[in-house]
């Protein structure tokens, strides 16, 4: 029922709850997500800007009253791009740090909204979890997304928008690689040492 939703704001959560994409949709709310998580027509999968793989929970915003067709088109963009702003700072406060990936500054608005009624879910099930959240195999991950998108921004001319997502990326991975290291052991024996025991 909430997938059919023609309108609203979406944002994505990685496996350590910090939000790592914030969109805005006027289709069908579901259609919208899984292009994202599918990688179909997804300008922020091709570009490597979001990698759904890292994507663990999603919270929406859905805006009901824009479900008939009467509603003026200006001032449906004008209130989708204050809550897009409005669901930013949420998440942002929330997660106590900002690591969301999009291209595009979230611009914002004239007139602040108010963020109606959230709906947040997990998307991957207790076993899948166990393996994708893995923070070796996250690491790994992390490191062909930032070469993939670096490699985009080799090929193309791009404005901040990338090259600012691919700081980002950098400096999540950094994060991730540092907090591994800080958990390693010091040697090949303590590694052996934790095998056996």
């Amino acid at each position: 029922m909430l997938g059919n939703v023609k309108c609203g704001v979406y944002a994505f959560f990685d496996y350590d709850g910090v939000p790592i994409y914030i969109g805005q949709t006027i289709e069908r709310l579901g259609t919208r997500i899984r292009r994202h998580l599918s990688g179909q027509r997804s300008d922020a999968v091709a570009k490597s800007v979001l990698d759904p793989f890292e994507v663990h929970s999603i919270c929406v915003w859905p805006l009901v009253e824009y479900q008939s067709g009467s509603v003026d088109v200006a001032e449906r963009r004008k209130h989708l791009d204050a809550l897009e702003h409005a669901a930013y700072l949420k998440v942002v406060a929330d997660a106590g740090e900002d690591a969301v990936l999009n291209e595009k500054t979230i611009a914002v608005p004239d007139t602040p909204r108010q963020l109606p009624a959230k709906y947040m879910g997990t998307i991957v099930s207790d076993a899948v979890s166990k393996v994708k959240d893995h923070p070796d195999l996250r690491l790994a991950r992390r490191a062909a997304t930032v070469a993939k998108l670096a490699q985009v921004i080799s090929e193309r001319q791009v404005g901040k928008g990338l090259r600012r997502t691919l700081l980002k990326q950098t400096q999540r991975l950094q994060k991730l690689a540092t907090q591994r290291l800080g958990g390693a052991p010091d040697t090949a024996e303590e590694v052996d040492a934790e095998e056996d025991g």
